[in-house]
């Protein structure tokens, strides 16, 4: 059972993700006839692995490299004045001009949407890409605004108290999708010996 969750079940293990990946990536490339003028951007943090994996086996099919970049949105999401603390900032690394290019944008969870709203935002800051197209490991639904994936690995229904957990062996060891309820918080109680005289 995956920490911290209930009722956990296990999705998508590692060659499940693995397939995923190469399946986007050969969608990738037929959508795009071709990916001479395509660049891949990974939203940080687990977007960016994603985004490097895509991109490899992209090379490895068509036998040419595609630019990999990788995107911070603290400062452009919608809830940062709600969250009443300072976002923790990562580095925006693109070295590369998306002017006119078809930027495929990568996330491990399509949820309500406004994640990838901020993404889009921050891109067109830097330029004007030909168009900006969405690749998601997960699509859990649950939408708040009109965005839709492109490529998704996995359409998975969830419900509103549900976690959806992504492992990526970059960072947990080995890839794996995870769904269940958030284990609830234990109370902390009162040393047992502690006595209330309330006439003191």
């Amino acid at each position: 059972m995956k920490p911290g969750l209930t009722q956990a079940r296990v999705f998508m293990d590692s060659a499940a993700v693995r397939r995923a990946i190469e399946r986007i990536a050969h969608e990738i490339i037929e959508h795009n006839q071709g990916v001479e003028q395509v660049v891949v951007i990974g939203i940080r943090t687990r977007g960016a692995p994603l985004a490097e994996r895509i991109a490899e086996a992209i090379t490895r099919i068509e036998g040419q490299a595609v630019p990999v970049g990788y995107l911070d949105i603290s400062f452009y999401r919608d809830d940062i004045k709600a969250a009443g603390s300072q976002p923790v900032v990562q580095k925006t690394e693109i070295l590369f001009n998306v002017n006119g290019k078809a930027v495929v944008l990568v996330d491990d969870v399509l949820y309500t949407g406004r994640t990838i709203r901020a993404a889009m935002d921050a891109i067109m800051d830097l330029g004007r890409p030909r168009a900006i197209q969405l690749a998601v490991l997960v699509d859990r639904g649950h939408r708040e605004l009109p965005i839709r994936a492109d490529y998704v690995g996995k359409n998975l229904p969830t419900a509103e108290n549900e976690q959806v957990v992504v492992g990526l062996k970059e960072f947990d060891g080995t890839d794996s999708v995870t769904v269940g309820r958030p284990a609830p918080r234990r109370k902390e109680s009162l040393p047992a010996t502690l006595d209330f005289n309330l006439d003191q």
